[in-house]
Parts: C-alpha cells; structure tokens; sequence
C-alpha cells in the first residue's frame, strides 16, 4: 500500500502531497481522513510555519473519488450523504484557520472540490499547464468545500456563478488575469515555486500572518464596525509580539530582522 499523504518538512515549511495519482488525487475516505489529521498536526506543530499543498502526478486533485462515491451510493451506505460535513468542511476550517500560511502548488487540474481546497489557500501557485474546474454541476450536484463563499471573494459573483453555472474549464493564465490564482510558472515548477515563497514566509513574522488571517475571514464576513473591532484586538495582540520588537528594533538598527514567530 502506497501512503495516500506524503509529509516532507524543509526549512520550517511542510510539504503535504495528495498521492493518488493513478486517480488524479480524487479524494476518497482514506485521504480525506488523512487530509484533516494532517492539517490538524500542522496547525499544532510550531516547528512548522508555513505549508504548502499540491498533488502527485499530473493532476492537483480532481475531487471527490466518484467510484468510491457511487459504490457507496449503489450499496446504501450513507457516508456519501455525510461526507461534507465529516470530511469536506472540516477540511476547509482546518485550511482558513491554520495560524500560518498555507500555499497550493496547482500543479495540474484542479477540479470540484480539489479546486475549492485550493481557494481555501491563503496564495495559489499555478503550473502554466493548471486548470481548473468547478464541475459539481456536470454530476448532477451543488457545491461544497466552502467554493460558494471563497470563489466570489476571489473573482467576483457573477464570474464565480457562471463557472459553478456552466462548469467550463479555466486555464492557468485566464486564472491568473481573474484572480483565481497568484502566480502563474512553467509547466513542473508549481512545487518549488510555492515551496520558495513558503520558506520566505516561514522565515517571517508568522505570528503576524496568523492575526492577518484571522483579521480577513473574520472582514469577509461582518461588516465595518465588527472588522474594526477584530483589527483593534489582532494588532494589540500583534503589537505584544516579540516578532514585532524585533521588526522595530531591526528597522532603527538597518539590520535584517530575525523572527520567532512569537
């Protein structure tokens, strides 16, 4: 049995693969699993301080697993019913509340809910040879893995309700020009790419990125009076950081600074 999730931790960042290539990363109970406990160690890890995520193969992750998903369907069983709330939402909490960033490394198709995994990202890294596909219209299903609240804060309502309306492809750089992703590279670099990016942020001030996260989801969804009210507390909490004493002190001094992440 090959390992459905490889772990590789460099330089503070760690590298989390979806490894089903033979089904083009589809997430099947097994991984879905092993997703959310993997998330879970991250987020608690504080040797870790960025992650990055992406698929093995040719594809990023092209969704559900539908074989799985229909056998289980064809058998009665009801955990194709409950695999959103158990697995799915889950998931997407662990991503947008992870207190460090969280790069995807689109390195191939990205489709249904591996799309969705992939706006949950804080940055997307896309290979120029990505695409992507919100296609739960074209298996007879609405939505889910938070697409219906990340995809319009990213490309707006009337585009994201167009893909999730016609379910037609998005290549990479089209992505790009719409804000679906944030960089776009050559075919096969989406990995190291995102992988430099991450390192540099794990060398940053991560405390700082936490409050930042948390001050964008909670803007996303109050309104102005609220996100005032959650700015005031995260830049208090910020401001009591040694990371930022450090940045102050580095900036006065004109030297580099060098952060903890406390």
């Amino acid at each position: 049995m090959t390992d459905v999730l490889l772990t590789e931790d460099t330089a503070g960042v760690r590298l989390l693969t979806l490894n089903r290539p033979e089904s083009f990363n589809s997430l099947d109970v097994e991984l879905k699993q092993a997703l959310i406990t993997a998330l879970r160690e991250a987020a608690a890890d504080d040797s870790v301080r960025a992650l990055v995520i992406t698929g093995a193969g040719k594809a990023f992750c092209a969704g559900q697993d539908l074989k799985e998903h229909v056998g289980l369907l064809n058998s009665g069983d009801p955990a194709p019913l409950n695999t959103v709330e158990e697995h799915y939402n889950p998931i997407i909490r662990a991503v947008t509340s992870m207190p460090k960033p969280v790069i995807a490394a689109v390195n191939g198709t990205a489709a249904g809910a591996g799309a969705s995994l992939a706006y949950a990202c804080d940055l997307r890294v896309a290979a120029s040879n990505a695409k992507f596909l919100m296609a739960f219209a074209n298996v007879g299903l609405s939505t889910d893995s938070g697409a219906s609240w990340t995809l319009p804060r990213l490309i707006g309502y009337g585009r994201a309700m167009e893909l999730l309306l016609l379910a037609e492809p998005v290549a990479a750089e089209e992505a790009l020009r719409i804000g679906m992703v944030n960089r776009v590279v050559d075919a096969g670099e989406a990995v190291a790419a995102a992988t430099e990016l991450a390192k540099r942020m794990a060398a940053g001030p991560t405390s700082a990125y936490a409050r930042i996260k948390e001050a964008m989801l909670a803007a996303a969804a109050e309104g102005l009076a609220e996100a005032l009210a959650v700015e005031a507390g995260a830049q208090a909490e910020a401001g009591a950081t040694a990371d930022h004493r450090e940045a102050v002190a580095a900036f006065v001094e004109k030297r580099t600074p060098h952060f903890t992440g406390h």
